[in-house]
């Protein structure tokens, strides 16, 4: 059972078939939102995807940044994030069409950061999120 279908740019509907998600600086002890800081948020999110789940491609979209203040500190100026981070399993039907349909279906793991806590869902998601170039990045297997 999925949890949400979105139908992607392209038409092509896939499923959420599970999500992982966290608040962005979330732990976040000392210092403040800046550039190298969230490369790492973000570099520190797709190894993460990638750890759990080892055999599948991971794509991360890449997230909007924010400039809220221009005065720069110590490590340049504040760059904010979207406050939740996102990692999602999807699945749809084979991309290859000379594969049984009945036996195969293609996936793929996308890393997303998102303003609010919402299940993506329809056409409603996010355009960063419906604009994923599955074929190129969707990973066909046998059931």
């Amino acid at each position: 059972m999925s949890l949400s279908h979105i139908v992607l740019s392209s038409g092509r509907s896939i499923e959420l078939t599970e999500l992982r998600m966290s608040s962005t600086y979330g732990g976040m002890l000392m210092g403040y939102p800046c550039k190298p800081i969230n490369d790492m948020k973000v570099s520190g999110l797709q190894r993460q995807a990638e750890c759990a789940f080892p055999t599948m491609p991971v794509h991360l979209v890449p997230p909007s940044r924010e400039y809220p203040d221009q005065t720069a500190g110590a490590f340049g100026p504040v760059e904010v994030l979207p406050s939740v981070a996102c990692i999602g399993a999807f699945h749809s039907t084979a991309v290859a069409p000379e594969l049984d349909p009945a036996l195969h279906r293609s996936s793929l793991i996308v890393v997303w950061f998102q303003t609010v806590l919402d299940v993506p869902s329809g056409e409603d998601a996010d355009l960063a999120l419906r604009s994923v170039r599955w074929e190129q990045l969707a990973q066909d297997h046998e059931l």
